[in-house]
Parts: structure tokens; C-alpha cells; sequence
């Protein structure tokens, strides 16, 4: 799955809120010992309030968010590092402006039911409301087979999505 020619990785973890990227990345980072970075933490205030407030956020919105992600991995990867990153990235646009990075990007897209979705939002504290979860499945474009990555059901542990993703990817040790 991945280029053995190519120094510098980083897995994407994607998909709508709610489905696990963060506990996924987590569990990732446990393993690989990876530098990670947690998408949301790279949204502008006004982003962050625009979504809190129950608007969901435009692609003008989202452009210079993506691209300072985008600029982060190809910083770490000057350094020679592989990375892990969470970002929704819903549709193949915005992967694509991740894919720019100076990096192999590698997608782990999770998907999940949307009533269990609904269920893990209820139980969590965030800033996206359950309210917005219909305007991301509607934003959604998966993965396509011409994409370098993977999907995975999130309805397993983190320690079992975690093991199935690297040994899809042929990263289990």
C-alpha cells in the first residue's frame, strides 16, 4: 500500500464528525510514535464559531484551513517525519489540496452508521453540533479507487481499527 521509495508518510485519517478520527489517530500515534496534528486545531476562530453556532462551513471557509494542514506536513516531512493527521477532508477537492503536501498521503477513511454516529456526538463535548452531522453526509464524496487509501468500518475498538488499518497498509510490525 504505501511506496517504500518515499521518506515521509502521512496518514489522513477522514471522515464525517463523530465516526472516530480522533480515538483512530490516537491509537495510531501509540503505535507509530508518529508526530500528529488534529485538524480542528488548524480552523481560524471564526471557523470554529461559524460551526458552533449551527452554520456549516463553505469551501472558502475550509481553503486556507486545508492549506495550513497541508503546509504542516510538508514541514514535518522536511524534517524527515512521518505524520498523523485528522481532518474530515469530505470531499476529493480538499484531499487534494492535502495531497499537494510534500509527503505520500495515505487516506483511512472511517464511516459509521449514521444513528450511531448521532449516538457518539450526544455523548461527547465539541464544538460541531449533532445539528451539522446531515450537511457533512450530504458533503460527503468517499474515497475512490484512484485515491491512495483505505476505509474502515469504525464500529470496532480503537486497538482492532487500529490493527486493521496497519496491516492494510502494511505497516503492523
Amino acid at each position: 500500500m504505501l511506496d517504500s521509495n518515499v521518506k515521509s508518510v502521512s496518514l489522513v485519517v477522514m471522515g464525517v464528525t463523530g465516526t472516530g478520527k480522533t480515538t483512530l489517530a490516537e491509537e495510531l500515534v501509540r503505535k507509530l510514535g508518529w508526530p500528529y496534528a488534529e485538524a480542528d486545531d488548524f480552523h481560524p476562530q471564526a471557523n470554529i464559531d461559524k460551526m458552533a453556532s449551527g452554520h456549516p462551513l463553505t469551501d472558502e471557509d475550509r481553503w486556507p484551513w486545508l492549506r495550513s494542514l497541508r503546509d504542516w506536513i510538508t514541514e514535518q516531512a522536511g524534517k524527515g517525519s512521518s505524520t498523523i493527521v485528522t481532518c474530515s477532508a469530505l470531499k476529493r477537492a480538499y484531499r487534494d489540496i492535502l495531497r499537494e503536501a510534500d509527503a505520500q498521503v495515505v487516506f483511512v477513511e472511517l464511516d459509521l452508521d449514521k444513528d450511531d454516529i448521532a449516538e457518539r456526538m450526544e455523548q461527547r463535548e465539541h464544538f460541531m453540533p449533532v445539528t451539522l452531522l446531515q450537511s457533512q453526509l450530504d458533503t460527503l464524496e468517499p474515497l475512490q479507487s484512484d485515491e491512495h487509501g483505505i476505509r474502515l468500518v469504525s464500529n470496532q475498538t480503537p486497538e482492532v481499527l487500529c490493527q486493521e488499518a496497519l496491516r492494510r497498509l502494511k505497516l503492523a510490525k
